[in-house]
């Protein structure tokens, strides 16, 4: 029990962070409330079988090389998990008439990716400890939570511009393009430093994320 209160600690404290910021209308708790358990079952679900679509169609080796790994990152991970997420915000989310402003899309959007994340967590935690609650509260969770804040500045955009199509697949892109780079930077483990790279990639997402989500907390017209 106590694993999974450390696994579920970092998550929790992003959702109430996000929820803070959303200064004008808050969102109803039942829709938040769903749209996180969707992205801790739903999400989790799709993510599983795309992942079994790409061990099908394109079988990863022993032994990875560097192209190997980018696939793997930026194919297998990180398309597979950021579009399970956006089907989710694009599908439920973005269609309820709460989501009435820009910022709702970062707010949905975390739901979403915190639900995976809660998920995530818990399995690795349960696996291998309080010292992997730790080190994921400072990396993979709020990594997690950068990807949604930038998927979820565009979806929110998109909401209300007649360009909805483009900035939907912005968002999603953006999200694909930090997920990957940041664990293909882990995933070459056998160069040594090389995952400095991976914390320089999510330190600019944390900058990018909370430049996105000042503007639309702030009212700042797009």
């Amino acid at each position: 029990m106590d694993l999974i209160v450390f696994a579920l600690a970092p998550i929790f404290t992003v959702i109430v962070y996000i929820y803070l910021k959303d200064k004008y209308e808050k969102e109803p708790t039942g829709l938040l409330f769903v749209s996180f358990l969707l992205g801790a079952v739903v999400s989790i679900i799709i993510t599983t079988l795309l992942y079994s679509v790409f061990h099908v169609v394109a079988p990863l080796t022993n032994g990875l090389s560097v192209l190997q790994q980018f696939v793997q990152a930026f194919f297998v991970v990180g398309f597979s998990e950021e579009l399970s997420k956006y089907l989710i915000v694009l599908l439920f989310a973005q269609r309820r008439v709460a989501f009435n402003e820009p910022f709702d899309g970062i707010v949905y959007a975390v739901m979403v990716s915190m639900g995976f994340a809660a998920t995530e967590n818990i399995m690795y935690v349960l696996e291998s400890g309080p010292s992997t609650a730790l080190l994921r509260a400072f990396t993979a969770v709020p990594a997690h939570a950068t990807f949604g804040i930038l998927m979820g500045y565009f979806m929110g955009k998109a909401k209300f511009s007649n360009n909805r199509i483009k900035l939907n697949l912005a968002g999603l892109l953006l999200a694909i393009l930090f997920h990957g780079t940041y664990d293909f930077f882990l995933f070459i483990d056998f160069i040594p430093g090389i995952w400095v790279g991976a914390f320089i990639s999510l330190f600019i997402g944390v900058f990018l994320s909370e430049k996105s989500h000042t503007k639309t907390s702030n009212g700042v017209s797009f």
